[in-house]
This record gives C-alpha cells, sequence and structure tokens, in this order.
C-alpha cells in the first residue's frame, strides 16, 4: 500500500497526521522535513523569553517519539527536490517516493527587506525554534550588566508580541513601522492606540510612520538610519514584516500559485490527490475569495477536515471567524478582522464594556463584520463571536 505522505513537519504537517491516524489506524504515514522533525509551538517563539524559555524548552516531542506516537514513518534531514504529480512520485535527498495521497504542510518564509548598508546581512527573522537558539544566543552574549538594544522591524502581530516580550524582559527595544499605529492592519484604532500607550508604559521605544533604509555597521554595534532622518543603534535587528507562503516547490509541480498554494473547500491542490494546508495554503471560502489564514483554528479546522476526506468522508474546510489572541501581555487583544471587502462601506464603533475596550465593525448593511476587544477572557469573546453576522444597531463609531 503506497502511504499518505505529508511533506512538512511542523504544527500543520503533525496536525494532518494525528486527525488521519484517529480515523484510520493501518493507513502508511510518512512525514518529510528538512530538519530533525522535533515538535514545537511555533507561536510560543514570540514570547518565550519573558518565560524564561530555552529553545530546547520548546520542543517538547522529538521525532523519535513522535513516529512511535503516530505511527508514521518520519524521514528528519530529507529535502524533497520534485514531484511529479502524474507518476505520483517524489524525488528526495532519500530517493524517489511513491505516494498515494499527498498534503503540503510546508509553511512560510520570513519576507526579506530590500535594505542597504554593510551589515543588512545581519538582520534576522525568527521562523523556526532554531532562529530563536541564535537569537537567545545573541541577546546572551550581551555585554554583562547592560540591557541588549532590540530593534524589530514590523509593528504587526509578531513585531509587537515579541516587543512586548524583550521589554518585560529586560531589553531595551525599539519597534519601527510605517504605519501610525501598532498593529494597524488588525485592530480597530481605538486598540492599537491603547496598545501603543501600554508599549510605550512598558519602555518600548515607536518610531512610527517612517522605515528604516540603511543598516550599517558602527562603533556601538548596529546602526539604522531611518527615512524620517533619525537614526536608532542596537545590538540585534530582528524583522518582523511578515511571513511569504512557501509555494517553490509546489509552483514547479505545477499547482495552481496565487499568493499561496491555492486549495478548494475540501482543501485539495490543483491537482488530484494532493492537499495543502497552514501557513503555505490559500483557502477558498463559500463566496469564491481565496484568502491566506496564517493562524492556529484554520490549521486544525483543515487538518480534521482533509484527514476525514483522504478516508472516504468528503468533508468541507469549516472556515468559519475565529478569534485571533495577541499574546501581548501588557494590553492583550483578542481581533477578528473585517473581511477585506467590508472595509470600504464600513465604520469600527467603539464602547467601554465592563473595563474593556470592545471594537465592533459594522458593515454597509448594519451587520457586524468583524470586532475587537481588549483584557478579554472566554465569556466576552464567546459574547462577541455570537453577534457575527447579525444586525446591530449602533450610534457610536470610532
Amino acid at each position: 500500500m503506497k502511504p499518505i505522505i505529508i511533506i512538512g513537519a511542523g504544527m500543520a504537517g503533525y496536525t494532518a497526521a494525528r486527525e488521519l491516524r484517529k480515523l484510520d489506524k493501518e493507513v502508511p504515514i510518512t512525514i518529510i522535513t528538512a530538519d530533525d522533525g522535533g515538535f514545537y509551538s511555533k507561536p510560543m517563539l514570540s514570547n518565550a523569553y519573558a518565560q524564561k524559555k530555552l529553545p530546547a524548552q520548546l520542543v517538547t516531542q522529538s521525532a523519535t517519539q513522535l513516529a512511535t506516537q503516530i505511527g508514521a514513518t518520519i524521514l528528519t534531514s530529507t529535502k524533497v527536490d520534485g514531484i511529479d504529480t502524474a507518476a505520483k512520485t517524489l524525488s528526495t535527498s532519500a530517493g524517489v517516493l511513491d505516494y498515494d495521497k499527498l498534503i503540503f504542510a510546508i509553511g512560510a518564509q520570513p519576507i526579506r527587506l530590500p535594505l542597504q548598508g554593510d551589515a543588512a546581512e545581519q538582520v534576522m527573522s525568527v521562523n523556526h525554534v532554531e532562529d530563536y537558539a541564535r537569537f537567545r544566543a545573541l541577546l546572551d552574549a550581551t555585554e554583562a550588566g547592560r540591557q541588549a538594544r532590540v530593534m524589530i522591524l514590523g509593528a504587526g502581530l509578531i513585531g509587537c508580541e515579541f516587543a512586548d516580550d524583550l521589554a518585560s524582559g529586560g531589553h531595551a527595544v525599539t519597534l519601527i513601522d510605517p504605519n501610525p499605529l501598532p498593529l494597524a492592519a488588525l485592530a480597530a484604532p481605538a486598540l492599537s492606540e491603547g496598545l501603543q500607550a501600554a508599549l510605550l508604559d512598558r519602555g518600548v521605544r515607536l518610531c512610527l510612520g517612517t522605515t528604516a533604509s540603511r543598516i550599517d555597521r558602527g562603533e556601538k554595534g548596529i546602526t539604522a538610519s531611518l527615512a524620517n532622518g533619525e537614526t536608532v543603534e542596537a545590538d540585534i535587528v530582528l524583522s518582523a514584516v511578515g511571513l511569504r507562503p512557501s509555494t517553490a516547490l509546489a509552483q514547479a509541480a505545477g499547482l495552481k500559485i496565487n499568493r499561496g498554494i491555492v486549495v478548494d473547500a475540501y482543501g485539495q491542490t490543483s491537482a488530484p490527490d494532493v492537499y495543502a494546508l497552514g501557513d503555505c495554503a490559500e483557502y477558498t471560502e463559500a463566496d469564491g475569495v481565496t484568502r491566506i489564514l496564517p493562524y492556529i483554528a484554520p490549521l486544525l479546522n483543515a487538518g480534521r477536515a482533509i484527514a476525514k476526506t483522504l478516508t472516504g468522508t468528503p468533508t468541507a474546510i469549516d472556515l468559519k471567524p475565529a478569534a485571533v489572541i495577541v499574546k501581548t501581555p501588557c494590553y492583550p487583544l483578542a481581533l477578528v478582522p473585517p473581511p477585506q471587502k467590508a472595509l470600504q462601506d464600513g465604520k469600527w464603533h467603539t464602547t467601554e464594556e465592563s473595563g474593556r475596550t470592545v471594537c465592533r465593525f459594522i458593515d454597509a448593511e448594519g451587520v457586524v463584520a468583524g470586532f475587537g476587544l481588549s483584557h478579554h477572557e472566554a465569556a466576552s469573546r464567546q459574547v462577541l463571536m455570537a453577534e457575527l453576522g447579525k444586525t446591530l444597531a449602533t450610534g457610536n463609531a470610532g
């Protein structure tokens, strides 16, 4: 029997494997990964420092343990060089492998900024536990008795989480972003303003409405020249400007690619018996719109649905909205961003409820299309989740 092969051993790959094994105890499963295959939660990388988590502590299970637990073959340190979807074979550094079904779970890669300067190559991203290990080593190598000066490029979700985490851990953080407020692409202005105030109180320096144009070596470490004429000195420069789905392998195999690997409602790509999920996938929603959904809930739902489909029960992926939890303890947020198509004609409505700021996005039809709230807990999130898609009369815009 030919196996179901999963390319990628991150949360997406292991979720698919676990869900498959729950439904079929016999089907052979092979997982291919270029690294050592150890499991860790990638969202933990941006808030591990203040929790005093060492890189090794983030890895909760080894590939050997997972192979036994799931009942799978895990090929570590193995590179996939090419895929023949007609012959249903993979060319890998371990040889040519046949598959019955194939699942892409290859994640995304950090976007690299086109920076000038003789220290541009020292700008690092943290997208893997090995990246975090290098980052921690740089933090620990800072001159004894002095805070590490960390410059973060990008005040989106990951940049803000790192800024809060590192500042609370005692480091001097500068956060740089072209938008006028942090988390501008996801949060309502009122919540972005609240986060900005909380980060300032935490000691984070904010350089907003500008970008870094040059990164050069200086006498005191690294110097960034900003577009507004300012300069910022740092020991470490961390780029957190976003991720781009890994698509090169799928594109070379002839699969349909947009921003990510395009999949239908069932997670299938443009090739028969080939599926994708997680950060590499571009999901098709009920209205036919495709979206990148680099969050945990869609990944888990996709894993469950694809497993059911591959074991004989075709199941559409449940892409209903789920709250994005922003791990900024200085100002904790839960967000369900409204669809892009609703932004043109809708408005944010802000209220203060039980000591938290609550922002509802009301579209042109008067329907709640998104929300965000600060200092949240499960019950307050559930109330707002229940309002999604319902008409809400409100006169307080903000």
